[in-house]
């Protein structure tokens, strides 16, 4: 029996729905996908996939990258279609997870990047290794679909059905662009639900490669690192990955290439591994800053041109970052203490968020930057709502110790 015949089955939506809302779910979403559900709204989408129909078109957008002046491109199909791959795709990476090496991190089920980033802490002798960390460029809509589907094919030989609908996605040549199609090279399209499985399933030979080598090895999706004895042997397993990629149509961005010596820090997935003990990467406490400020920014104008008070204007900035930092956000977004919290041996850039957020709080409430802001007392704050990334983390449980 092909795998698309379970997309119409009660009992399978059930399934998904129970593991969806046993994670960092955010209610909305919740309620959304129980909506769908309990509607049945899936069964219109199963069956022009049953009946062979063409598949609707993912409509193609451009995002700024935080802080940064770089594009990217990402895609989206309508929210029915999309719903059902992401169902689909939680079933593939459950049926053929045996395909994937054990350094493999992204999008596994019981695998968390946490999971990767202490398995590498934990390896003996970590601290006096050399390190190779790279980033494949654009990875996702880079990939070469004339190399994939082979691997495609062999994985999913048990379910023609199944390779053959997975393949007329990833061979359609049209996007939707301002509402018009136009012809494209998408690769396995970033946004979409399906490519978390066909980005695990690309490098799988180069993962077993490297597992079978020994090397103390994590990649998560287009982020790769690896250490080794010595700097020769680091720049010789740079070489392999090198070529491996260059065999699949891709390549490393340079500007996130780097070798380290032992002793040196490293960073992986917003974690930075220092002297044993383990912290929010610098670049992540950056870019969460100047969100901050941004949104310290547009509220104060918001306050300004609607006549709201500064009271309200604090309450607002609140929700939004206890909602990003503790809450949950969009589907897929996971919280900073979901994500930071598990890992983390210090609370020493907690500290640094937290010194800024409050500077943000009494800048809305007092409109100054002097030092007469701290004329705004800490438990006002707290009687805002406002809640410590400190406490929290404390109250999560005891720091783990570092090696």
């Amino acid at each position: 029996m092909t795998m698309l015949s379970q997309l119409s089955d009660p009992e399978c939506w059930e399934s998904f729905y129970c593991y969806k809302t046993s994670l960092a779910c955010p209610k909305a979403f919740a309620s959304e996908l129980r909506h769908f559900i309990d509607l049945r709204l899936y069964l219109p989408t199963c069956g022009k996939i049953s009946r062979g129909e063409r598949f609707a078109l993912p409509k193609r957008s451009v995002i700024s990258k935080l802080d940064t002046s770089k594009k990217r491109v990402i895609y989206t199909y309508p929210s029915a279609e999309n719903t059902v791959l992401k169902l689909l795709t939680h079933l593939l990476l459950r049926k053929y997870d045996g395909c994937f090496a054990s350094g493999l991190y992204s999008f596994r089920p019981g695998r968390t990047a946490q999971q990767a980033f202490r398995r590498l802490a934990g390896t003996k002798g970590i601290g006096g290794m050399y390190y190779y960390k790279a980033d494949i460029s654009d990875y996702f809509n880079s990939v070469d679909i004339s190399r994939l589907l082979p691997m495609l094919e062999a994985v999913l030989g048990d379910d023609r059905p199944l390779y053959d609908f997975l393949s007329s996605l990833l061979c359609e040549k049209q996007v939707l662009e301002k509402g018009s199609p136009i012809e494209e090279s998408k690769g396995i399209m970033a946004g979409t639900p399906t490519s978390a499985f066909f980005a695990n399933l690309v490098l799988s030979e180069l993962d077993r490669e490297l597992e079978e080598l020994g090397v103390p090895y994590a990649r998560y999706s287009d982020d790769i690192i690896l250490f080794a004895r010595s700097r020769e042997e680091t720049e010789r397993l740079a070489g392999l990955i090198h070529r491996r990629l260059a065999d699949l149509g891709l390549r490393i961005n340079p500007s996130k290439e780097n070798f380290g010596a032992p002793g040196e820090s490293w960073v992986f997935l917003g974690l930075i591994y220092r002297s044993g003990i383990i912290d929010i990467a610098p670049a992540s406490v950056v870019k969460l800053k100047a969100k901050m400020r941004r949104k310290m920014r547009a509220l104060m104008r918001w306050q300004k041109r609607t006549g709201h008070t500064p009271v309200q204007a604090a309450k607002a900035f609140i929700r939004i970052f206890n909602r990003k930092l503790f809450e949950g956000g969009a589907d897929n977004e996971l919280t900073w203490a979901y994500w930071y919290f598990p890992v983390i041996t210090t609370d020493e850039s907690l500290r640094v968020i937290d010194r800024y957020a409050q500077d943000c709080l009494r800048y809305l409430l007092s409109g100054k930057h002097t030092a007469s802001r701290f004329n705004v007392r800490y438990d006002l704050l707290r009687e805002l709502g406002y809640r410590s990334l400190v406490g929290a983390y404390y109250k999560a449980g005891e720091p783990k110790k570092g090696d």
